[in-house]
């Protein structure tokens, strides 16, 4: 559940800070007065979209940070590697330049990962998911929601990849006798071009560093030409006097054991100068070319860089596009055996779809009749006893009889009055009846939902009367099993609830300023009255309230017992 939310400088909110309880809190106030700020800083917070214009005038960020205790997010800190000690602390800073950064429990997030979260967190019903409920493309997945037909759906999402994919390997070998010929004709230039090439991985590099060897041979090879003159060739050379001067510390060891040792160590050198000098012999012999070599190496890296340059490919890529493209031109050569065996497989891949669509349409017709008796009953207690609600499922218009979402489309119809005739939802109902229907699918899908904490943003719109009092004790009901939160501007609503914050606006040095206080008994009894009557509050709007809460209350201890 959410039990803290704080607001600096969003809109006309400067600084506030709200404490949430369990069961069902109404937010009211004048209109205008920001209630809606409250619902667009727990959007915020929770990831979604926001714009300097949220920033209050004149400060240069906002921030909205709010706690949650809930398990139901475990998975998200787990799958982001973040820890947390009980609480849930998230903080979202917008900057005066539309740019925001992210916090959940300390650690910097992004923006997808806390729209992630959030999902786990609160369910924000505005003030225009009422009017989803027209758009009959959602319905089906309103139906997959309660049906909870995840199982089936993968297992038809599988089939109908590889339906896909062997569609498009059909249509991919599907060509005429031209386009044939043109593609083999392409193909076959290619694969001789690279294999003629004769390409080797990691030749180029090799050819580069000898032609770089070769251009500077002629300063390398007087340089070792030199050194090694000065090791072995010359006439006072360096292998030379070391072994004169090992042959005398030898004589010298026989006098005195001192030189053992030195003498040893001069053979060495000897030793070692020696392989010195047959190494920078053995090198120079290496850098006699013919300028035919320097030329021949320029033809050869100049076709290796062409090459690199046309295909946009290293040695290794051009190596495995030859082999592609050979398999492409085989490909195309039994284009026509191929083509009848994908035609089978498809028929195979077809029928796996069918059978795992019908499986599908199944599970979604037992779950239509339920969501029908369910959804019919809320609406009744909604103040609606003569409606009829229907999912009508019809089969999908294609050409196979599927689609990416099976065989089904869903649309929910519904016949408001006696008498009438089932309609499309867009058809025929009011406002007040769209609010009635979406808290009615909202109370039957909130049962499996993990989210724990749900908002309403003027669920009540379009709705007065005894309608009004069955939302509000619909509301109630629901806040039995999950925190609550409503925006209203009905006191039937407002009476029942277990909470009360009010807005309230004012003026001071020429700036507006949104305030949120809590309300006692008596605080919610003149807002009642104000709800009632506006600013003419007599004792008889008080009294009236004050029965009005005392209703309420007999209300929620009936459904507790």
């Amino acid at each position: 559940m959410l039990t803290e939310l704080h607001i600096e400088n969003i809109a006309v909110i400067e600084k506030a800070d709200i404490e949430f309880q369990k069961g069902l809190t109404v937010l009211t106030g004048e209109t205008g007065a920001g209630k809606s700020i409250i619902v667009d800083s727990l959007g915020a917070v929770l990831g979604a979209r926001t714009s300097r214009e949220l920033i209050r005038t004149g400060a240069d960020k906002g921030v909205v940070s709010a706690v949650f205790e809930t398990d139901a997010a475990d998975k998200w800190f787990e799958d982001n590697d973040i820890e947390r000690d009980g609480e849930i602390i998230i903080q979202r800073r917008i900057g005066a330049d539309g740019r925001s950064s992210c916090r959940v429990c300390g650690v910097p997030v992004s923006v997808a990962q806390l729209r992630e979260l959030g999902a786990y967190l609160l369910d924000i019903h505005g003030q225009n998911d009422g009017r989803q409920l027209m758009d009959e493309e959602r319905h089906l997945s309103y139906l997959d929601a309660f049906a909870e037909d995840d199982a089936e759906r993968t297992e038809f999402a599988k089939n109908y990849g590889e339906y896909l994919a062997c569609k498009k390997e059909i249509k991919r070998l599907s060509m005429d006798e031209l386009s044939k010929q043109r593609m083999a004709d392409d193909l076959n230039y290619r694969i001789e071009e690279l294999q003629n090439a004769g390409l080797r991985i990691g030749e180029e590099d090799e050819l580069s560093a000898r032609r770089d060897l070769l251009r500077n041979s002629e300063k390398l090879t007087e340089a070792l030409d030199a050194a090694y003159s000065l090791l072995y060739d010359a006439d006072e050379n360096a292998v030379g006097m070391v072994d004169s001067a090992a042959s005398l510390i030898v004589k010298a060891s026989a006098v005195s054991e001192d030189f053992t040792e030195t003498a040893e160590n001069l053979k060495n050198a000897s030793s070692l100068l020696y392989d010195a000098a047959e190494r920078i012999r053995d090198f120079r012999y290496t850098l006699d070319f013919s300028p035919e070599e320097y030329d021949a190496l320029e033809t050869r890296l100049s076709l290796l860089r062409k090459l690199r340059r046309k295909y946009n490919m290293d040695e290794a890529e051009l190596l495995k596009h030859l082999d592609d493209c050979r398999q492409k031109l085989s490909e195309l050569e039994y284009a026509d055996d191929m083509l009848i065996k994908l035609q089978k497989k498809l028929q195979g891949i077809t029928q796996s779809c069918c059978s795992a669509a019908k499986v599908l349409s199944a599970k979604r017709s037992v779950a239509a009749r339920s969501l029908e008796a369910r959804i019919s009953a809320e609406l009744r207690d909604l103040s609606m006893p003569s409606v009829r609600f229907s999912v009508e499922i019809s089969p999908i218009g294609s050409e196979v009889g599927f689609d990416a979402s099976g065989a089904d489309t869903v649309r929910f119809l519904i016949s408001a009055n006696a008498g009438e005739a089932l309609a499309p939802i867009s058809k025929i109902a009011s406002g007040g009846e769209l609010s009635r229907i979406m808290l009615a699918l909202k109370t039957v899908f909130s049962a499996n939902d993990p989210v724990d904490a749900m908002v309403f943003d003027e669920i009540d719109t379009g709705v007065s009367g005894i309608a009004a009092q069955r939302v509000g004790e619909k509301l109630s009901d629901i806040s039995r099993g999950k925190q609550v939160l409503c925006i209203t501007h009905l006191p039937q609503i407002a009476a029942i609830a277990d909470n009360h914050e009010l807005i309230v606006k004012t003026e001071r040095s020429g700036r507006t300023y949104t305030e949120v206080h809590p309300l006692d008994r008596a605080g919610r009894c003149r807002e009642l009255a104000r709800m009632h009557g506006g600013d003419n509050i007599t004792e008889l709007t008080l009294a009236s309230a004050e029965e009005q809460l005392s209703a309420a209350d007999k209300y929620k201890l009936t459904k507790s017992v």
